[in-house]
């Protein structure tokens, strides 16, 4: 019979079942990363021939309709070494209820007439930022790339119309990938064409001009924002001014009309934005849509009270339009062959990702491979298997990833991606990803444990051993575990250079290494 097996070395009370358990059984199980001496086995380990390849990426599932990452990428960002990436975003716009242009308190006699001047109307776009060490500004973060380069950023009313029910099938939920093309509508929103984008801490207030109906300037307001009453130091944001006469007739003369009576209504006469970025260069920002302070478009207006064709009040308004509802990114990338050599890419967003083969053919074809066979035959008890990648120390490494994700695919034309049992057998910080430094502190590896997938393909407990992929990862791709079921997002764009199983690499080729347990 077999028996799976979890010892911790720091239970000793779990000794005795140990060494009852194996003196009448053969087969062994996985006991994790610890073992216990005893005289009747021997501890060894081998190094299993991996092959690592490319695997461009050509789009991934970049919606917010079953999961919401809360982060999107805007901009742009070049590397002789990786694909350039123009990252763009769509977004429905959420209106508050209820708007007019004129609040209830408001109220004139009917001899009186109101005129509504649009002072200005602009995208903001807070940067995510910490405090700088006196608490007395902000340092930009999550910002990749050149900061001192502009790339283009046009902004254009949507006219896809973004649906949370799939149109072929309504049973199903929508989904929208990374490189759908959406339908724009007429030309650019912003004032200037090509805007010229520089991420700047600096920039942390607009002046508003407030206008009279006459053209006269009626005052200036200085506008910054905060992240709360405690933090008084302004934010960071990015201000793109819009074509005022068209949003005054999008927006402001419509308020009280059929249009603007519900979200459904509003999301038909204005079904949304897309912040498309160009360029060559320049940097990529990470924009936070779930924060105090999150995108959306701006509207400063005057209403000017006139009797008697005399102005007898002017009363100054805005209101804030959340870039909100139904959102996706778009990921334009550089189409970049790679060569077969000693080297593999593995670039986020949409960029490439590896192929790893664990333990080489199935000469005889019977659905596993050779050497899992070879394994199974010598009755191993396995204590560990890490998956270790290197570094290529002379690529590019200024946008180098901190994580790296492994998950099984089994590279059908539609393909079912798993997550690999260690992930929720032990925990995700066990399972490891994390980059290395090596003693000279140079950036040098990944590590994977992979005892539990290991173990199991082994002792036979399954004979499921497709082929696994690995990935540039964020903190807010991991999702919490459910199910056995890998949902792929990207919204990370880092890059980096690993050494494959390629003899050339010596020492630093990719390699899987197995610490067993035999019965001496």
């Amino acid at each position: 019979m077999k028996r799976n097996l979890k010892v911790s070395a720091k239970i000793a009370a779990l000794v005795l079942v140990f060494t009852t358990v194996i003196s009448c059984e053969k087969d062994f199980a996985d006991i994790g990363a610890s073992i216990i001496s005893n005289t009747k086995f021997s501890t060894n380990s081998i190094l299993v021939d991996v092959t690592l390849e490319n695997a461009p990426v050509t789009n991934l599932r970049s919606d917010n309709l079953t999961f919401e990452p809360g982060t999107y990428l805007l901009g742009v960002h070049a590397s002789a070494d990786y694909e350039k990436i123009e990252a763009s975003i769509v977004s429905q716009i959420a209106v508050p209820s209820g708007l007019t242009l004129l609040d209830a308190e408001n109220t004139y006699v009917s001899d009186t007439t109101v005129i509504t001047t649009i002072d200005t109307a602009f995208v903001k776009l807070p940067y995510q930022v910490s405090l700088n060490d006196t608490s007395t500004g902000y340092e930009l973060d999550s910002i990749i790339g050149d900061k001192t380069k502009a790339f283009d950023l046009n902004i254009f009313q949507l006219n896809t119309y973004l649906s949370r029910l799939n149109p072929a099938d309504p049973s199903k939920v929508n989904s929208y990938y990374s490189n759908d093309v959406f339908e724009k509508a007429g030309a650019a929103l912003n004032t200037t064409n090509n805007f010229k984008l520089i991420p700047k801490a600096t920039d942390t207030a607009i002046v508003v001009k407030r206008w009279l109906n006459n053209g006269a300037l009626y005052n200036k307001d200085t506008v910054t924002y905060t992240n709360s009453t405690a933090v008084t130091v302004p934010l960071p944001f990015a201000a793109i001014p819009l074509k005022e006469d068209v949003i005054k007739s999008l927006f402001l003369d419509k308020y009280e009309s059929a249009e603007f009576e519900t979200q459904d209504a509003f999301n038909n006469h204005f079904r949304g934005v897309i912040l498309e970025a160009t360029g060559n260069e320049g940097s990529l920002i990470s924009l936070n849509f779930n924060g105090t302070n999150n995108p959306s478009i701006e509207i400063y207006y005057t209403n000017t009270v006139i009797a008697n064709g005399v102005a007898i009040d002017t009363i100054s308004k805005n209101h804030s339009f959340p870039l909100a509802g139904i959102r996706a990114a778009t990921y334009k990338m550089e189409d970049k062959v790679y060569p077969t050599n000693e080297e593999v890419i593995i670039q986020g967003a949409a960029g490439s990702e590896g192929v790893l083969t664990l333990f080489g053919a199935d000469a005889d074809g019977n659905g596993l491979a050779d050497k899992i066979e070879e394994l199974r035959a010598q009755n191993l008890l396995v204590n560990d298997a890490l998956l270790t990648m290197y570094v290529k120390q002379s690529a590019d490494t200024t946008a180098i990833p901190y994580r790296l994700y492994l998950y099984k695919s089994d590279e059908a034309p539609t393909p079912t991606y798993s997550i690999i049992k260690d992930v929720y057998s032990e925990n995700i910080a066990s399972f490891g990803g994390l980059l290395e430094r090596g003693t000279d502190d140079q950036f040098e590896k990944y590590t994977f444990r992979i005892t539990d997938y290991i173990s199991d393909l082994l002792n036979g407990n399954t004979n499921y051993s497709p082929t696994l992929r690995l990935k540039v990862v964020n903190t807010t791709d991991l999702q919490t575990v459910t199910d056995t079921i890998f949902k792929n997002y990207s919204w990370n764009p880092k890059a980096v250079t690993l050494l494959n199983h390629s003899a050339i690499n010596g020492d630093k080729k990719v390699e899987l290494k197995i610490s067993y347990s035999e019965e001496k």
